[in-house]
């Protein structure tokens, strides 16, 4: 047994003070620092701000990116106090600014009767992770300023002139030490923004980039708030009946929802919890669905739409094609970590699912024809349903048939270790030929895929399994489709598209890429989903060999060629071009490769752009392709 001589006592305990444990483990606080991360800091700011809008205190907000890259916050509600607060000594500005859990959102009787930043961490942690943060309070005829540093006050608070107006103005520079990038971007704050102002309707939010070359400004105004959202979601969808709007106080907090139905085949259901996006849903999601299910099959019983001895619609039938916000407000949120992304608060399912039933049922009844063409459109989602499973259980048993279940053109990889394998989908023969002689053939498998799959945007799982192509691929992936899906059977940690660097090449990442979003979501949102980015040229000069993968890099490394000699440029069309050794060396070589990691950032942007591009209404697609024309790179002609 081997002694253990280090000394372990209360010496070796480090205690970090005030806000160095946010700069130590800013993960913890912000979720991530990387451009994730560098926007959470304006969320934290701008939901203060909003809380200030809920509260009644406030209509107006401004987000401003500066000209020198920092961002500003500034609202026209009551102003952070400034008096001094007894416990910490300083005033109530600077204890906001450098205390974590500090703020007026705790206690009974406090400053909000609900809010979003609810663990009282928000600005301080802002202030920590930045270089400046420079905060302005405009409160009785007076503006206050002070100035922090890294967490802590630099200047003492000072009185720098005279005001007629009320409010906060927040400006803060994000440490470069801290985050991968500090540049912001636009449109991510845009679209935050424009959410917020659906979610507080009555709230005017402007939106403005000061940043030299990128200069802009937005203004979002919605008196219909959340009903105004849903029309935003389906302005480019074939919709059924008028939009449902709910909105009612119960003691546990306000219920506020609204929900039409459309002809798509996928559901868009957005939940908030005192306008904090709860991404993984919670309780009152849970709520809204049992109600959803519940009264929809009622009501099909009551007027004879469902038969005695036909089975009630199930869940995924009365969501298909659904567009919903979820939008509640309480006063003691549990949010499951900072990022808050799931509410578990259980009085809340009750409240949704009585409230949400009652009125709903209380609208199919009042409106008839809506009521008609909602059953009718879950009734084919049903039917479909049953002709799926049909199809799916088809796939399964012609695997077992074959006497193995993994489709013949899959050359698969030796290793068992599934976070060690990785399949590259090519597209043709050729590809899928080099692919195979170039691999390693130990972790990497090959499956290559005949011409373009079935675009999934217009199309239901029935048919979707009809597909060769794609039964090859749910069956070489292992995790099944639909109600069978189980990411535990994900046969390789690493699933890559590799398509060739043409406009072909590009049709069949987005088809495939629509097909991982709308029906295999979960590899896409665990990180499984790669893309593989092949050169688009190889230069020669004598000995001298490059292989580039953009115009620009192009021009660039023919800066290093000599002059006085030609340099042979070969551009690929196609990964078939390359031999195997060349295709392994610059595009499956784990140690040379580039692959991009795809990830879901933004559900509800995300779902537009597939509507956009893969969906059946033609207008949005053609005003898309217009609006882009001119971005366009690599066509070929």
């Amino acid at each position: 047994m081997v002694k253990n001589t280090e000394q372990y006592s209360a010496e070796n305990i480090t205690v970090l003070e005030g806000l160095s444990a946010v700069r130590r483990r800013p993960g913890m606080y912000i979720g991530t620092t990387d451009v994730a991360g560098l926007h959470h800091l304006v969320w934290e700011v701008a939901d203060n701000a909003i809380d200030e809008a809920m509260a009644g205190h406030c209509d107006t907000v401004i987000v401003i990116v500066n000209k020198d890259g920092s961002v500003t916050v500034d609202d026209n509600g009551r102003g952070i106090p400034v008096d001094t607060h007894k416990k910490t000594g300083k005033s109530a500005l600077e204890t906001v600014l450098t205390t974590l859990h500090s703020g007026g959102k705790f206690g009974e009787g406090g400053g909000y009767r609900v809010s979003g930043g609810l663990h009282g961490v928000g600005i301080s942690v802002v202030n920590a992770l930045s270089i400046k943060t420079i905060a302005e309070v405009y409160r009785d005829g007076k503006i206050y300023q002070q100035e922090y540093s890294r967490g802590d006050a630099k200047t003492e608070l000072e009185v720098t002139g005279k005001t007629d107006r009320k409010g906060t103005r927040i400006t803060f520079y994000p440490d470069p030490e801290v985050f991968e990038t500090t540049e912001f971007d636009y449109n991510t704050v845009l679209n935050r923004m424009r959410q917020q102002a659906y979610l507080t309707k009555g709230t005017r939010i402007d939106v403005i980039d000061e940043r030299e070359g990128k200069e802009n400004k937005h203004r979002f105004y919605f008196e219909g708030g959340i009903k105004s959202y849903v029309h935003h979601l389906n302005q480019n969808k074939e919709t059924l009946g008028s939009i449902v709007y709910i909105e009612k106080e119960a003691k546990e907090g306000l219920i506020e929802i609204a929900l039409q139905y459309t002809q798509s085949f996928q559901d868009h259901i957005f939940t908030f919890a005192n306008n904090i996006h709860t991404a993984e849903g919670g309780m009152h999601l849970t709520g809204f669905k049992a109600a959803l299910t519940r009264t929809i099959n009622n009501y099909a019983r009551k007027n004879d739409f469902l038969k005695d001895k036909e089975d009630n619609l199930t869940a995924d039938d009365v969501r298909e094609g659904l567009t919903a916000i979820i939008s509640v407000k309480l006063p003691d949120p549990q949010f499951e970590g900072q990022t808050k992304s799931k509410l578990g608060n259980p009085e809340i399912r009750t409240a949704v699912e009585t409230v949400f039933g009652e009125l709903f049922a209380q609208f199919l009844e009042e409106n008839p024809n809506d009521g008609r063409a909602m059953f009718g459109k879950c009734a084919l989602a049903a039917r479909a349903r049953i002709a799926a499973r049909a199809a799916r259980d088809t796939v399964i048993r012609k695997g077992a048939l074959e006497g193995m279940t993994l489709p013949g053109k899959l050359a698969d990889c030796s290793s068992k270790e599934p976070e060690k394998c990785e399949l590259f989908i090519v597209e043709g023969d050729s590809a899928g030929g080099s692919a195979k002689s170039g691999r390693n053939r130990d972790i990497q498998a090959i499956l290559p895929l005949r011409g373009k799959i079935l675009n999934v945007e217009q199309a239901r799982l029935d048919k979707i399994l009809a597909n060769n192509e794609i039964k090859s691929l749910v069956i070489a992936l292992g995790t099944g489709i639909g109600e069978t899906f189980d990411l535990e059977k994900l046969r390789y940690g690493k699933v890559v598209i590799m398509t060739d660097a043409d406009v072909d090449g590009a049709h069949i990442r987005t088809l495939l890429l629509t097909m991982f979003y709308r029906y295999l979501r979960e590899i896409v949102e665990k990180g499984h989903l790669y893309i593989a980015q092949p050169p688009l040229y190889r230069l020669t000069q004598g000995k001298k060999m490059e292989y580039v993968y953009n115009d620009e890099q192009r021009e660039e490394v023919m800066k290093i060629f000599s002059k006085d000699v030609k340099v042979n440029v070969q551009r690929y069309k196609g990964l078939g071009e390359m031999n195997p050794s060349q295709l392994w060396e610059t595009t499956m070589d784990p140690d040379n490769r580039i692959l991009y990691q795809v990830t879901v950032e933004d559900a509800e942007r995300a779902d537009q752009v597939f509507d956009t591009l893969m969906g059946a209404e033609v207008l949005p697609r053609k005003k898309f392709i217009q609006a882009h024309a001119k971005k366009v790179r690599n066509l070929d002609i």
